[in-house]
């Protein structure tokens, strides 16, 4: 009698080729988006160790200073301006990032992702390992960490644009959004990984805690090159259904026929219905075109207020914590760790909510409404205890990071492969650059912003964050009027978009 299919080889052989592969690529950009927040967190957890409460710390016997308030500091954030210096790396990095981030999108639509993710990772690596190797150097000069955050930045740009690009060519419409939210936990849990390593090092040797990220990038950056599939043609896999046939779309982006027209002509003898399998000849579009598929500004402008709340965070947590609950750089940089874990809950939840309801903005809106209260409250009774403290960092992670993760995977996945294209996914690299671009400005800001209110108080810094978060919800108005409408069953003509 031929024995049963053992149990383990059922599960494997129920896959298809075809799902296999896909589950690959989506581990291994998880992976590698996972490996560049990984990298960008250290200096968040570093700065209350730059700066420390000398008064708190034992000196050693043989150590003769001169400066009893900062003989434990590291020059040059052993001044008074400390905030100010603090903000000025932290912007230099964000500030490259955000004009690099118009560009990079360009180039990823036409360099093969593999290598242009490969050198990204590589490079950021180089560069997150020399801010630690001051530590070992002993530069004491901001115009050094200065410029390795600005070209750190520069090169972290490669990252978001080709692996959502990855991704979108590989996954279809279906359950784009539940599938982009579980994935775009890379982010939160980058951030977590690189707050507990950095916290490892961070009281004996800080050095350390960009050191260790920047060769783990680097490593991955390998892993990319020898691993990477763009394609699902290239190893012969079905390509995957970005719109539905015969079905109703989302209101956001339901188009009219003329839409069909915006970036490329029926030829001749074809019919308008008939979408290109292959983008080998597909032309690359340019950045006003991309500008003009519906949705994409208001989504930009309201993730540049999204993002400026959560880079805040991301950047200026740790030592918000430090300051006001008194704890020490570690554990600051540990309890940070929970507004991430509520960040990986949020972009699932909204992920869920927006593929059941077919409304991306509207569910973006809801978070952002429910954001700006939860943030009052934790600024004002967030400290009263740590199970308080965890709680509301848990709540305000969700509902601050989940519509910024939604807008940054689902949306700019549908809206580059929006109808409108004619199946040219060769946008997606394009528009994903525009939103997390125009993003980024916001990410800039925040902390610098952060950096110059802080020295007024804490609470006014909160007060800058809910006033950013009303501003999103407010841009997204007109499409949430729009999903409604389509909802109850109205249909608007969208008008504007003549072929070009």
């Amino acid at each position: 009698m031929r024995s049963s299919l053992a149990p383990g080889i059922r599960v494997i052989t129920s896959f298809s080729r075809d799902s296999w592969y896909r589950g690959f690529i989506l581990f291994l950009t998880f992976l590698f988006y996972t490996s560049y927040h990984l990298s960008r967190k250290p200096i968040s957890v570093v700065k209350s160790q730059l700066h420390r409460n000398c008064s708190n710390v034992i000196r050693p016997a043989d150590l003769n200073v001169t400066n009893n308030d900062t003989w434990c500091d590291w020059a040059p954030f052993d001044q008074d301006n400390y905030q100010t210096l603090f903000g000025a790396v932290d912007n230099s990095f964000l500030v490259a990032y955000a004009i690099g981030m118009f560009f990079s999108g360009i180039f990823g639509e036409r360099l093969p992702l593999r290598y242009y993710l490969s050198t990204g990772m590589v490079l950021s690596g180089i560069f997150t390992s020399l801010f630690g190797l001051g530590y070992y150097w002993n530069i004491h000069s901001i115009w050094y960490y200065a410029f390795v955050q600005a070209m750190n930045g520069l090169v972290q740009t490669t990252g978001w644009p080709a692996v959502v690009a990855c991704v979108g060519n590989w996954f279809g419409k279906g359950k784009r959004g539940f599938i982009m939210g579980v994935w775009n936990s890379h982010t939160s849990v980058g951030n977590i990984l690189g707050s507990l390593i950095a916290g490892v090092f961070v009281s004996s040797a800080w050095g350390l805690s960009f050191i260790v990220p920047g060769i783990i990038i680097g490593a991955t950056g390998v892993l990319c090159f020898f691993f990477l599939v763009e394609h699902p043609e290239d190893v012969n896999c079905t390509l995957p259904q970005h719109h539905q046939e015969n079905a109703e779309q989302e209101p956001l982006l339901r188009n009219s026929s003329s839409n069909e027209e915006i970036f490329s002509s029926p030829q001749p003898g074809t019919s308008p219905s008939v979408v290109e399998r292959s983008d080998d000849h597909a032309e690359a579009i340019s950045f006003c075109r991309a500008l003009r598929i519906p949705g994409v500004v208001e989504f930009s402008l309201c993730l540049l207020f999204a993002k400026l709340v959560s880079y805040t965070f991301l950047y200026w947590l740790p030592l918000y914590i430090a300051n006001v609950a008194q704890f020490d750089p570690r554990a600051a940089g540990d309890m940070s760790t929970l507004f991430d874990v509520g960040g990986i809950v949020g972009g699932i939840m909204a992920g869920l909510v927006s593929d059941y309801t077919g409304g991306r903005a509207s569910t973006c809106w809801v978070m952002l409404i429910f954001a700006a209260p939860m943030l009052f409250l934790y600024n004002h009774v967030g400290q009263n205890g740590v199970p308080t403290t965890i709680g509301m960092l848990l709540v305000c992670g969700a509902l601050v990071n989940g519509p910024y993760a939604l807008i940054t995977t689902a949306v700019s996945a549908d809206l580059g492969t929006h109808e409108c294209l004619r199946g040219n996914s060769r946008a997606l690299s394009t528009v994903t650059a525009i939103i997390d671009g125009t993003g980024s400005i916001g990410a800039a800001l925040g902390p610098l912003l952060a950096g110059v209110i802080s020295p007024t108080g804490w609470n006014n810094v909160f007060y800058m964050l809910i006033t950013s978060d009303i501003l999103a919800c407010l841009l997204l108005s007109r499409l949430v009027y729009k999903e409604i409408r389509g909802w109850c069953g109205y249909h608007t003509r969208m008008r504007g978009f003549k072929e070009i």
